[in-house]
């Protein structure tokens, strides 16, 4: 067999599945393009799940490390990204239990200065709302939490939600369902 080693750089245009099959093998370069790849979005879902960005680092770390360890388990039955979301929403849960969760709005954006939210009473609403939001999301079982923000935050399709959360996508959606009514219903006094 011909072994072929891929740089981060020329591994940029190769498939996640290609990708992993020569990580497994113990091609790293191959393995450092998937975690440059997916490091961003697996960061965002972190932080919206524990509020705290060190924890979220942390966490997503912990999972590469696990992908890493268990890559040669990696069936190809999903795709790696959703292979890696289910690793990351798993060691958030554990997290969680583990360590009461702080709220943190660092994920939130600024506003752009000179727009109308940078006026001073604007700005204190629109963190009030955010906190607002934050808190209502804390009050989600854990199950619509998860289904909310991967639909929401991160734009997965329902049938990955429900292979990262071991649920069917009827399952998904009700969560969904359950949890955007929640979410509206706490968000009333913020229209």
């Amino acid at each position: 067999m011909i072994e072929i080693t891929v740089s981060p750089r020329l591994g940029c245009n190769l498939p996640d599945g290609l990708l992993a099959v020569r990580a497994a093998e113990g091609d790293e370069d191959s393995f450092a393009v998937l975690v440059q790849r997916h490091s961003r979005p697996l960061l965002a879902l972190a932080r919206c799940m524990l509020g705290n960005p060190q924890d979220a680092e942390e966490a997503v770390q912990d999972a590469f490390v696990s992908a890493w360890r268990r890559l040669p388990e990696y069936r190809h039955d999903a795709e790696f990204s959703t292979w890696m979301y289910r690793i990351t929403v798993n060691r958030c849960l554990t997290m969680r239990r583990r360590r009461p969760p702080t709220l943190c709005l660092d994920t939130v954006a600024e506003p752009a200065t000179g727009d109308a939210w940078s006026q001073p009473a604007r700005t204190a609403e629109q963190d009030a709302a955010t906190a607002a939001l934050v808190h209502a999301l804390a009050e989600l079982d854990t199950g619509q939490r998860v289904c909310w923000i991967l639909r929401e935050l991160q734009g997965l399709p329902y049938k990955e939600i429900a292979h990262v959360t071991h649920t069917s996508e009827q399952t998904v959606r009700g969560r969904l369902f359950r949890a955007r009514r929640s979410l509206q219903e706490a968000m009333g006094p913020w229209r």
